[in-house]
């Protein structure tokens, strides 16, 4: 929880929630974790009642938008190669495979294989 609390308070970081627009219930949320070489990185997490209807694509697009609209040209999205919900909804807002790696997630105090993606603005 410490480690959330200190990412959360970095000035760069970027953090949106997600709600259903009935009801204005918390469901998720899109953030902005880091920069890779000025690249701005995506995370994101949903509730599981809410998979399979299209609100992280919907989420992932806005952000995607936002982020292009104040000029940037790329964005990287990784997701945990077993996640297939995951890597389709990277794939659905643009997308682009760039690798598989085995990375340490330090939330999870373990290394993870991440599938690798890049998003360029149209």
């Amino acid at each position: 929880m410490d480690l959330w609390i200190k990412e959360y308070e970095q000035p760069e970081r970027l953090n949106f929630a997600i709600e259903l627009k009935d009801g204005n219930k918390l469901i998720g949320g899109i953030d902005v974790v880091g920069y890779d070489n000025g690249v701005p990185v995506i995370g994101y997490n949903l509730a599981k009642k809410y998979w399979n209807n299209g609100y992280m694509t919907e989420a992932c697009k806005c952000l995607l938008n936002y982020l292009f609209s104040n000029g940037y040209t790329e964005v990287k999205i990784d997701a945990m190669v077993e996640n297939i919900g995951s890597n389709r909804v990277i794939q659905k807002c643009g997308g682009i495979f760039v690798k598989t790696e085995n990375v340490f997630r330090p939330l999870k105090n373990s290394n993870v294989l991440v599938n690798r993606y890049i998003v360029k603005a149209e």
